[in-house]
């Protein structure tokens, strides 16, 4: 006879308990399953709060966004940076091979990361072989009290192993929802929450309290999510009929259906309050035009920022095509910019031929061209974005290229290209701002939360990116769908 799932098997004996009932420091080896919004960032403070050995705890989760965000939130509840050392799993990955360079017997130009896609996984790699032959149990275990690993779910295999070695030393305990393991992509396989995660960590709790609506005074919409999920691991549809007051269904029947997304986008809410607004994880043009569309609305980036990447590799002060390439770019990140006109009349106006005097954008154009410079193309997209009626609705991006043509203005052996990765690699650190409206997809909004949420059409969801999607709202959630019963994969 097969055993329940980790789920099922969780959910029957743990039923009961919540945040206070959970002390991650009596847990040696386990794992807590945490839906979302059920205070799992709160535990982990709550634990590193009563930590009072000598040895700090060694905290692991998997972007440097998601470290940014943790450390926040560990020093808004006032806990001792001494009491832990945080990190990501390949950041960590990365300090132990240049810690021991031998031991790992890897080629040391995996560390430069100046091919991530070779790279990364050579990392986890010659760690996991580092680990996994307990070359350095005793070192681990002489500088770390214990282990707790964040977002467990989106580890992928290699990285479970890594984990699993670590644990040959450390009193480990993990944290996740298999409900938000929606990263398993490009070749990045996820570990099985039943066959690899609950099988070396046996479950140790889940928890239950949805903290994050009970602190927006609605536990009820909540508990209704908290069953959603459970209909949902189960395999059944929900129907969103016998919603509470909090959700609101936008029928799409094929009329009229991009401007009723657009008016669910616009949603009224009270001062101070966010709203997410979840659009097709496959279009992310489609995702900037809903951006762009909608007044105050903004997109949230992918951590590649190919296109301030892409602006920094082509931008060339002796091209003929400077210009071009920064109106070009400003059209991207930019509402009604203008951007044909604009070319067309700085060509008229070097010509000669026009009799209107150019106008202070126009003119910060004309500089750009007769005397070409980082800075004369920083002073031209400021001036765009002054320009009436013309809005920013990539600010991550324009505020990137503004931040690499300064670089490139003040160091003269900086390329556009370096600044631009530069540039990257400091947005991963310090995190995604929220605005008041943003827009995104699941994989690009999952860990973050606002007082509303909108799905713009779920008909291409599964159940785990359908789970995601209708936790990101505290308050309010908005559905557009053809159907008032969702019945995802």
């Amino acid at each position: 006879m097969r055993p329940w799932n980790s789920e099922q098997r969780s959910a029957t004996f743990f039923s009961g308990l919540t945040v206070l009932d959970v002390d991650l420091l009596a847990i040696d080896r386990g794992t807590v399953t945490a839906p979302a919004g059920c205070g799992k960032t709160h535990l982990i403070a709550q634990a590193l709060t009563r930590h009072s050995e000598t040895k700090p705890v060694l905290v692991l989760t998997h972007t440097n966004a998601g470290v940014a965000a943790l450390r926040a939130r560990l020093d808004k509840a006032g806990v001792a940076p001494g009491r832990y050392r945080l990190s990501t799993i390949d950041g960590w990955c990365m300090r132990l091979l240049t810690l021991f360079p031998k031991r790992g017997g890897h080629d040391p130009a995996i560390l430069s990361i100046g091919n991530p896609k070779a790279h990364y996984p050579a990392i986890r790699q010659a760690a996991g072989v580092l680990l996994r032959d307990g070359h350095i149990n005793d070192v681990l275990a002489a500088t770390y009290d214990r282990l707790i690993v964040d977002e467990y779910q989106d580890c992928s295999q290699v990285q479970h192993a890594i984990i699993y070695y670590a644990a040959q030393s450390l009193r480990t305990c993990v944290l996740g929802d298999p409900m938000q393991a929606i990263f398993g992509f490009q070749g990045n396989t996820l570990a099985d929450w039943d066959q690899h995660v609950c099988a070396h960590f046996p479950v140790a709790a889940e928890l239950t309290k949805p903290w994050r609506w009970i602190n927006a005074g609605e536990e009820g919409f909540g508990r209704y999510l908290l069953d959603v999920r459970r209909a949902l691991v189960a395999g059944q549809s929900v129907d969103l009929a016998a919603a509470p007051p909090n959700i609101s269904w936008v029928h799409l029947d094929g009329t009229e259906d991009h401007q009723r997304r657009l008016r669910a986008g616009a949603v009224a809410t009270a001062d101070g309050e966010k709203v997410l607004i979840i659009a097709d994880s496959k279009s992310p043009n489609g995702q900037r035009q809903f951006a762009s569309q909608i007044h105050g609305a903004v997109t949230v980036e992918n951590v590649d920022m190919r296109d301030l990447v892409t602006f920094g590799e082509n931008i060339d002060l002796s091209s003929p095509e400077l210009l071009d390439h920064v109106v070009t770019f400003a059209t991207t990140v930019m509402t009604n910019t203008g951007g044909a006109n604009l070319l067309n009349r700085v060509a008229t106006l070097r010509a000669g031929r026009e009799r209107r005097p150019a106008s202070p954008v126009e003119a910060e154009a004309m500089r750009l061209v007769e005397k070409p410079s980082y800075a004369a193309a920083a002073d031209l997209l400021v001036e765009i974005g002054k320009e009436h009626g013309v809005r920013t609705h990539r600010p991550a991006i324009l505020r990137g290229a503004l931040r690499l043509l300064k670089s490139c203005g003040d160091d003269a052996d900086m390329s556009p290209a370096n600044a631009a990765v530069q540039e990257r690699e400091r947005s991963r650190l310090i995190g995604r701002p929220l605005a008041k409206r943003t827009v995104g997809s699941t994989l690009l909004l999952k860990g973050l939360e606002a007082d509303a949420a909108v799905i713009l059409d779920p008909s291409d969801m599964d159940r785990r990116h359908l789970y995601v999607a209708m936790t990101r709202g505290a308050k309010r959630l908005i559905i557009c769908s053809r159907n008032a019963r969702l019945t995802p994969a």
